[in-house]
């Protein structure tokens, strides 16, 4: 099911403030077929706020590269991928610019007034980075975290340690994860919120509600 009705959110500065923790949502999709339409709509609102840094995690190339089909058609939004056999320059390259679109944001939080600015150009593009499991920021062999404002789970972890590793690598500390569950994937999402003490609620209609 895809979302419909869902209020474009506002510029960076009439979002509220929500402290320095992590907010967790979900997102119920009725069928299969209808999860990619969905995270489609989904990125369709959230990427028209002005340089919104996203990253959005899949389990398998072959999802990551359908992300990526998707997402091309989006004008709004600039994003780049992480995959196994991505050149390690390459690799640097897209985490260095995607820190640096993270960093942007934070300023433009602070200092911009206004309606978003609808625009093609990259200087206000959305960015984003489609990312699969094996290939999250390593922090353990000196990579740093990402810093995204939010963390979309297309996938659905089946254990709470990769759900835990997605939020250590690629969110912010006030970030937001919205995870996109079809079936019986709503009996995972619950393991996994009460085995990690995290608490994980519907997404609201109106977007602008959490961004």
């Amino acid at each position: 099911m895809a979302i419909d009705g869902i209020e474009a959110p506002p510029s960076p500065s009439q979002s509220p403030s929500h402290g320095g923790q992590p907010r967790h949502f979900y997102v119920a999709v009725d069928r299969l077929q209808f999860k990619m339409e969905t995270l489609v709509d989904l990125l369709a609102l959230a990427g028209r706020r002005t340089c919104l840094p996203m990253v959005v995690c899949c389990t398998s190339r072959d999802e990551l590269d359908a992300v990526c089909s998707a997402a091309s058609n989006l004008c709004y939004i600039s994003f780049s991928a992480l995959y196994s056999d991505l050149a390690e320059a390459e690799r640097t390259l897209v985490l260095e610019k995607f820190r640096q679109a993270a960093m942007s944001w934070n300023q433009k939080v602070k200092a911009q007034s206004g309606e978003d600015i609808e625009t093609e150009t990259d200087e206000h593009k959305s960015h984003m980075i489609v990312v699969t499991d094996t290939c999250l920021p390593l922090l353990s062999s000196g990579e740093s975290p990402i810093s995204a404002r939010v963390l979309i789970n297309y996938e659905l972890p089946t254990k709470k340690e990769m759900y835990m590793r997605r939020m250590a690598t690629c969110l912010a500390p006030d970030g937001i994860v919205i995870n996109m569950v079809v079936g019986g994937e709503v009996v995972t999402l619950k393991t996994i919120e009460e085995s990690s003490g995290l608490t994980i609620v519907e997404m609201p209609i109106n977007i602008s509600e959490i961004l």
